[in-house]
């Protein structure tokens, strides 16, 4: 069995680090570029970069800020927020990103996956999909969860499984911040239906959440942000703790 991952999110605002609740009242996290080589130094298996306004204030992500943050990590290194072109892959690639994360800018172009995918392989694509379930059914939402699609989460998934997408990194809005665990059913769904690594995101509020969503949840990798900025578990003991439970890590 390939081993899960553990991946600590960082959601970048004017170059700090911030975490909310079901995508509102954000407070400061802290440094990214310190929680970085924390991470990197305390086992994590990769690190989300996601500059959570740029898409709303229509710019690129944060070049500078990227690249400090790659030079002090020696993980994969998934970067997003703003990506809406191959050129904005080039400069993230060169300076230090291993993977893109694309969101409302492939909802708007869907070939934009397409063409990242021919370019840059697939392995460096990941489709980040902010869900929210209402009336259950499971609705895409753009702009930092701002915006409500007509699209289906499910639908959405397979569609960009098959215009070339590696992962797909789903966030529940309804269970995002709250601490009580991922949205499991979803992504059992997800990872019967689709053939591509499903990272799970929104909910983690303790070490039983992680064992769960990779079991019930059949996630690939676990996101999640505030547990880990805020010391409120620790990625050496979580690890030890999944182990225990017979889910296969990297220690």
């Amino acid at each position: 069995m390939l081993a899960k991952r553990i991946v600590p999110c960082l959601d970048i605002k004017n170059g700090r680090t911030v975490k909310g609740v079901n995508f509102v009242d954000l407070r400061d996290a802290g440094d990214p570029v310190a929680l970085a080589k924390k991470y990197a130094e305390t086992g994590a298996d990769e690190l989300v970069f996601l500059d959570i306004s740029a898409t709303e204030e229509r710019r690129r992500t944060l070049v500078n800020l990227v690249r400090d943050v790659a030079s002090q990590v020696n993980i994969p290194f998934t970067v997003g927020g703003g990506i809406s072109s191959v050129s904005d892959v080039d400069i993230l690639l060169q300076n230090g990103a291993d993977k893109v994360s694309v969101n409302s800018s492939a909802v708007k172009r869907p070939q934009l996956v397409n063409e990242l995918s021919q370019k840059f392989g697939s392995q460096c694509v990941v489709v980040a999909i902010d869900a929210k379930q209402i009336e259950g059914e499971w609705i895409v939402h753009l702009v930092g969860g701002k915006v409500p699609t007509e699209l289906n989460l499910f639908d959405w998934a397979k569609e960009v499984e098959q215009r070339g997408a590696g992962e797909i990194l789903f966030t529940s809005m309804n269970n995002d911040g709250t601490k009580d665990g991922f949205a499991n059913e979803a992504l059992s769904r997800l990872s019967d239906e689709l053939n591509i690594p499903i990272i799970a995101s929104g909910g983690a509020g303790n070490m039983q959440h992680f064992v769960d969503t990779f079991k019930q949840g059949k996630a690939d990798a676990a996101l999640a942000a505030s547990v880990f900025h805020f010391q409120e578990i620790e990625i050496p003991e979580l690890k030890l703790e999944l182990k225990k439970q017979g889910i296969s890590v990297r220690l």
